[in-house]
């Protein structure tokens, strides 16, 4: 997106201050479909890294060979936050200088101490350790990776689609959605007076927590309570 906003430059009628007043360098870093891609890229991965053992039986020498069920599930666990959290990273840091590189040669790109920009990059990064946990618990408790990985992209992705804006319960919900709560973190700038129900960032980054340490519990404490 942003090459096309470099290429496409005389068909922009803004100017580059107005390019940046409206905070489009950081909506073409990390776009919609660039989260949706890395949500369920990452979910996937947190997904796999569960049901494989299981698809292939090797889940019941792992638990034969160490019978602490929850502490091998909290080392995977562990494991698979540490990786797609470094996943993350490395894919937010690219697409913020890459974008912003190209930008420049309109002077339309913004440095990272611009306000929000760490803000947008970190919500970014946290993105794929969020996914990935999320679809670990979903493969503990699936345990089928076609399954799982489904069940993951409909929790982080469908159910969002399902939230129709305009009622205060609709809202609650929305807010209570890892998507919604990214999409609030990296809206720059942030209208509070054209949204019916606005939401504050402390409220975004609480949900992005809960999430990510309640789908690590889940992880954790189902696969005591379940056969093999």
């Amino acid at each position: 997106q942003a090459y096309e906003a470099y290429h496409y430059w005389s068909l922009n009628r803004m100017t580059p201050a107005q390019f940046i007043a409206a905070g489009q360098p950081l909506l073409d870093a990390f776009t919609t479909d660039a989260g949706i891609a890395v949500m369920v890229v990452a979910a996937a991965i947190g997904t796999l890294a569960i049901t494989g053992e299981y698809s292939t039986g090797l889940i019941r020498t792992t638990f034969t060979a160490v019978p602490a069920r929850r502490s091998v599930l909290a080392a995977k666990v562990s494991v698979i936050g540490v990786v797609t959290t470094v996943f993350g990273a490395v894919v937010a840091a690219v697409s913020f200088f890459g974008t912003q590189a190209i930008l420049s040669g309109r002077q339309a790109g913004v440095p990272i101490s611009y306000p929000g920009a760490w803000r947008v990059v970190v919500a970014s990064a946290l993105l794929a350790p969020l996914s990935a946990l999320v679809g670990a618990a979903v493969g503990v408790i699936v345990r089928h990776s076609a399954a799982a990985v489904a069940g993951s992209i409909v929790i982080l992705q469908v159910l969002p689609l399902l939230i129709h804006a305009g009622g205060h319960l609709s809202a609650v919900i929305a807010h209570a959605l890892p998507f919604e709560a990214w999409l609030r973190l990296v809206t720059i700038p942030y209208h509070a007076a054209g949204t019916s129900y606005p939401w504050s960032l402390t409220g975004a980054w609480i949900t992005f927590a809960v999430w990510a340490l309640a789908a690590a519990v889940l992880a954790v404490t189902m696969v005591q309570r379940r056969d093999v």
